[in-house]
């Protein structure tokens, strides 16, 4: 078994801070469970979102998209470090878990509950065998 350790980043109790206070922007009308995250980019920029859910289940977005869709809309796509609160220290869905990969296979990904982190981990090892940008252009046409 190949385990890759992945160091806790710097600054990593102001962005735990910065996510446990989006979490409490969440709009959580229908499941309760609200989910905060604070994305840092390579220009050291913060981004923060929270999970908003829709009458429609489908239209409802994740925390850590919002974050990460916030961040590319102002032209950011070099990302450092994605913190994610729930209360109970819940991992990103598969969907959020794509979308990171688009970015950033190797960035840590640090899962927190109120008042500890669970686990830092990379996109990479959170969704192994992710289907990337690279993927498209070498298939045939």
């Amino acid at each position: 078994m190949n385990t890759t350790v992945v160091l806790m980043p710097a600054d990593t109790d102001h962005l735990l801070a910065l996510a446990a206070e989006a979490r409490e922007r969440a709009y959580v009308a229908y499941s309760g469970f609200a989910v905060g995250a604070a994305l840092r980019t390579r220009s050291g920029k913060i981004y923060t979102g929270c999970n908003i859910e829709n009458a429609s289940y489908g239209l409802t977005v994740c925390a850590e998209r919002v974050a990460i869709w916030k961040a590319v809309s102002e032209g950011e796509t070099e990302f450092d470090v994605l913190v994610v609160v729930t209360s109970i220290g819940g991992s990103p869905c598969g969907a959020c878990r794509q979308v990171m990969a688009e970015f950033a296979l190797d960035m840590p990904v640090i899962i927190a509950d109120l008042e500890q982190v669970h686990s830092v981990s990379t996109v990479a090892e959170l969704l192994p065998g992710a289907f990337l940008p690279g993927d498209l252009l070498s298939a045939p046409r």
